[in-house]
C-alpha cells in the first residue's frame, strides 16, 4: 500500500501572518553561465603573489625581532659583550632593528612593483574589456 506524496507547502496560508505563496512566474531566459570572477586563474595567481609578498616582508621584520628576543632571553652573556665603539652587542642589535624594518618595507615595495602590480594591472585591463563588452550587448 502506498501513500500519496505529502506536499510540504499547502496552497493556503497556515498562519495569518504568513505572506501568500508565490505565484508561478514564467521562466525567464537565462544568460549563458560564465566563470565567476572569484575563481579566475589570474585572481588565484594574484592572491598567491600577494600572500608570498606579505609573508616575506613580515617574516623579515618579525624574524629579526624574534631572534633579538631569543638572544636577549637565552644568551645574556653574548648580549652584554662589548661590541663596536664600546657599546654592548644587545644595544647594537636593537639599533639594527630600524634598518631591518626599512629593509622589510623596501622588500615589500620591490615585490609589489615587480610581481603583484603587473598581475593586478592585467586583471584590471581584462575587467575593463569585459565591462565594455557587456555594455555593447
Amino acid at each position: 500500500m502506498s501513500y500519496p506524496a505529502h506536499d510540504p507547502s499547502p496552497s493556503y496560508a497556515t498562519y495569518p501572518w504568513q505572506p501568500p505563496p508565490p505565484e508561478h512566474q514564467p521562466e525567464q531566459r537565462r544568460l549563458p553561465r560564465r566563470e565567476s570572477l572569484g575563481h579566475h586563474s589570474d585572481l588565484r595567481i594574484l592572491r598567491g603573489a600577494y600572500r608570498w609578498q606579505r609573508r616575506v616582508a613580515a617574516l623579515t621584520a618579525l624574524g629579526y625581532f624574534t631572534l633579538f628576543l631569543l638572544l636577549s632571553a637565552f644568551a645574556p652573556s653574548f648580549m652584554t659583550r662589548e661590541g663596536v665603539g664600546g657599546l654592548p652587542v644587545g644595544l647594537l642589535l636593537a639599533l639594527a632593528q630600524l634598518p631591518v624594518t626599512l629593509l622589510a618595507i623596501s622588500l615589500y615595495e620591490y615585490t609589489a612593483r615587480r610581481y603583484v602590480d603587473p598581475i593586478a594591472d592585467r586583471i584590471r585591463r581584462q575587467a575593463e574589456l569585459d565591462s565594455k563588452r557587456e555594455a555593447a550587448r
